[in-house]
């Protein structure tokens, strides 16, 4: 489709090349005629015509060319705007129907079987519902339906707000990195979309920590580092090599999914700025600069999300925890850790559970440090996704 396109618009600027040659000949030739039936009147009629009857045939000659000249190019550019204008119509994202596959792994008929039944509902939130299903093959995957548009309304029924949909969802799944949760297969519905991911059987972060607090399971300093390197390889991965930026937009605790080995998957990537009607989550995961009407979300509002869940990480609290919410300790988590880093008692941060050797608390204190500068309330004061995949990769040797 590409190299169809790329010959359409080289034969149209050839196009335009060919009429102007010819306009510039024709115009030469027209020139040349001119003067040589010039100098044949001026010789068999010379004394009949006066000097001011030859100055009117000499001006008379240049507003014809002139005009000539321009009624060409008008005219050539006319052609190959309409050249043009083909050109793009042709080369339009066509509009896809049934389920549109990324995977080998998934077969349309299989999809739509498997998405027409009962399902095991995994979760749900203000765009949709999440669920787990079994395909034929036996493969286990992760369906989100996004509802953001209202039942047939006529927003979700305009061709290109589709077109539009279609084209950054195929871009969201040509993005592959071990921390990114990859979109196997879409299917657009009459309100909505279905979206394909491997499942993941650990769940997500928040699911995790919950398990944490209620003592069923225990993890310690080594792996919540890991899990907080492998968050923020996926934010540089969608910052610095995606063409164009990817922003987040959605980062938080049940946007982090974890495998089997506890290495995290960024889920929803993008999602909001594809559907501007997507709930971006509590406002305690929204960086304070996006309350302001004029303010614009940039990769430095994805790395105070990120701050919070390194401190849901160190503190193993729950962010929305009564807890933050007393005066002391400022309102919030953010608060909290910058008043602990301020004061030098960034120890009372860390969770109890995963006080160990003295190495590891060194690490988490400088950890602590670095939570709280993401969580600053001014962007330009937080470090990058870049910066801090060289933080905290640095925390195991220091």
């Amino acid at each position: 489709m590409f190299k169809k396109r790329q010959t359409l618009f080289s034969l149209s600027n050839k196009l335009l090349v060919f009429q102007l040659l010819v306009l510039l000949l024709f115009s030469l030739h027209h020139d040349n005629t001119v003067q040589c039936h010039g100098r044949l009147s001026k010789h068999v009629s010379y004394e009949s015509r006066s000097g001011a009857e030859y100055r009117d045939d000499s001006k008379k000659i240049i507003v014809s060319v002139v005009l000539g000249v321009i009624t060409g190019l008008i005219g050539s550019i006319l052609f190959v705007v309409v050249i043009r204008c083909v050109v793009q119509y042709l080369n339009r994202t066509p509009i896809l129907k049934g389920p549109v596959i990324f995977s080998p792994k998934i077969a349309s008929k299989t999809l739509q079987l498997a998405l027409s039944k009962e399902n095991h509902l995994l979760g749900s939130s203000a765009n949709g519902k999440y669920y787990k299903t079994v395909l034929e093959n036996g493969l286990i995957i992760a369906v989100k339906k996004l509802t953001p548009f209202e039942s047939n309304s006529q927003e979700s029924r305009r061709k290109s707000v589709k077109r539009k949909i279609q084209m950054e969802l195929e871009l969201l799944a040509s993005l592959r990195h071990r921390n990114l949760m990859s979109l196997r297969a879409y299917v657009r519905e009459n309100d909505g979309f279905s979206l394909v991911y491997d499942y993941v059987s650990t769940g997500s972060l928040a699911d995790v920590m919950n398990r944490v607090r209620e003592n069923e399971l225990q993890i310690g300093w080594e792996v919540r580092l890991r899990i907080a390197v492998g968050v923020v390889k996926g934010l540089q991965y969608l910052h610095y090599t995606c063409v164009p930026q990817i922003l987040h937009f959605n980062l938080k605790p049940t946007n982090v999914m974890l495998d089997s080995e506890f290495e995290p998957r960024l889920a929803d990537y993008g999602l909001a700025k594809l559907l501007p009607n997507l709930d971006r989550g509590t406002s305690l995961n929204t960086p304070p600069e996006c309350f302001h009407i004029r303010s614009r979300y940039t990769e430095k509002s994805d790395i105070f999300s990120f701050g919070m869940i390194l401190g849901v990480l160190l503190t193993g609290k729950d962010p929305t925890d009564a807890f933050f919410g007393e005066a002391v300790r400022g309102g919030s988590l953010g608060c909290w850790l910058r008043h602990l880093k301020q004061a030098g008692e960034e120890r009372e941060a860390l969770d109890k559970s995963i006080l160990g050797e003295q190495g590891e608390e060194d690490e988490m204190l400088m950890a602590v440090g670095i939570a709280a500068a993401c969580l600053s309330d001014m962007p330009a004061d937080r470090p990058s996704s870049d910066e801090l995949v060289h933080m905290l990769t640095q925390l195991n040797s220091f």
